[in-house]
This record gives structure tokens, C-alpha cells and sequence, in this order.
């Protein structure tokens, strides 16, 4: 190995690319994720986040909303066409209607302006523990004749077919599968998949069952796995029965 290579520090952090048009917000966000060991990565407008996705590789984008030409949701309207790669909005408006938006696009989280060094980090902290695979004793475990989940590969098999999960879905179904036949409530949820600084975002909880009940079940207006027990929370049915 070459010394000099062998002296340079190894990265710790992950590569981040932060999409803004504002040239100040952009060097904020990138002094703050550079004391944290990660390497950031810049892009200005849509189309050059899109070209650092595919390029650079990041391992997470921060995903400003109001840019011009090609804002915020319609980038990751593209992003998801091609990349499962963790999204975290950059929003002015504190509106939920902006919010839901971005999270039924594919986004995975949201921070709205003006935000502090803090939350910044905790919010991608939380992104990357929900990356990580929750372990289980059983690699592929049958729910019935139609489903089974293999948790290894993050995947349902529905009527022979393998679907893949995104990283939430997979956490939150997961969760829910170890507590079948239990109501788990709201802000157990929500603690468990998202961490504990997301209790109060009861709308996640929603949005990310809805996506699973768009995957698993055979009409997901009239749900058989993941029963909703109103104004408490979720309870997948009791397979062990």
C-alpha cells in the first residue's frame, strides 16, 4: 500500500448530496455535515442532483424544495423512477399539504426552514437507523397460502411473486408482524420505525401502511393483514393461531 494513502483519514460519515439553490444554505448545511465526518456533495438545480445521483452515489440526499425549473417534488418524482435512495425535503412552508406531497412522492422524511444544526443531524441519524435490518430468528416466515415475507432480502412474496420494500416499509411491516394479533398504537409506532423525536408525526404511520397495504394486500380498501383499530393504531392479524 502506498504511505501516503495509508495516513489520510478514513471517512466515518456518509456521502450526502444537498440539493439547494442557495448558494448560504448549502455552505451551512456543509459545515455542519463535515463536523460530523460525512462528505458532502453539492448540486444547484434538479437536474444536476439527478446526474450526482446516478454519478457520485450518495448515500443520502437533502432534497430542496423551491428551486427553479425543476423544483423540489417534481426531482423526486424523477429521483424515484430510478433510485430507492433515502430523501430528506428542505421546506420553507410548514404546511401539511406540502409535507404529505413530499412523502407520497417517495420522499422519507422533511425538515422545514429555518432548522438548526440539531435537528438537522438527528433527522439523519434517524434516516440511517431505519436502514438498518432488524434482526429475526426466521429467515422466511409464511402468513398464509398467499403471503410470506423474506426477511432477509427486505422483500414479501405475494401469490409467488417477490416484492421489494423500501427501508420504513420493511421496519414498520416488521414491527407489526412481531406484535401480530396486538393493537400497537400510534406513537409506538412511530417511536419504534422513526425514532423517538418523530411521536407527534402520526400522519408517517398512515401514509406508510397505506403503501404496505398497496403491496401485500388483495384489496387493500378492505384490508385482511394490517387492521386499522381506530383512534388507537394498527394490528396485523394474528397468524399463529
Amino acid at each position: 500500500m502506498n504511505p501516503s494513502l495509508a495516513m489520510l483519514p478514513k471517512q466515518k460519515g456518509k456521502r450526502i448530496l444537498v440539493v439547494d439553490d442557495e448558494p448560504r444554505m448549502i455552505g451551512f448545511i456543509r459545515m455542519n455535515l463535515e463536523l460530523e465526518d460525512h462528505l458532502v456533495i453539492e448540486a444547484h438545480s434538479g437536474l444536476d442532483a439527478l446526474d450526482a445521483i446516478r454519478t457520485q452515489l450518495p448515500d443520502l440526499v437533502l432534497l430542496d424544495v423551491m428551486m427553479p425549473e425543476l423544483d423540489g417534488f417534481e426531482t423526486l418524482r424523477m429521483l424515484r423512477e430510478f433510485s430507492d435512495i433515502p430523501v430528506i425535503m428542505l421546506t420553507a412552508k410548514g404546511e401539511e399539504n406540502d409535507k404529505v406531497q413530499g412523502l407520497e412522492l417517495g420522499a422519507d422524511d422533511y425538515i422545514t426552514k429555518p432548522f438548526g444544526p440539531r435537528e438537522l443531524s438527528s433527522r439523519i441519524k434517524a434516516i440511517f437507523r431505519r436502514l438498518e435490518k432488524p434482526s429475526t430468528e426466521e429467515a422466511i416466515l409464511a402468513i398464509d397460502d398467499r403471503l410470506s415475507v423474506d426477511f432477509n432480502r427486505r422483500e414479501v412474496i405475494v401469490a409467488g411473486e417477490r416484492i421489494k420494500l423500501r427501508p420504513t416499509e420493511y421496519r414498520l411491516l416488521y414491527h407489526l408482524i412481531r406484535n401480530a394479533g396486538w393493537t400497537v398504537p400510534h406513537d409506538q409506532l412511530l417511536q419504534k420505525v422513526w425514532g423517538y423525536e418523530y411521536r407527534d408525526e402520526a400522519h408517517y404511520v398512515r401514509l406508510y401502511v397505506n403503501y404496505l397495504r398497496d403491496k401485500i394486500e388483495a384489496d387493500p380498501a378492505n384490508p385482511q393483514y394490517i387492521i386499522t383499530e381506530r383512534g388507537v393504531g394498527y394490528r396485523f392479524a394474528d397468524f399463529r393461531k
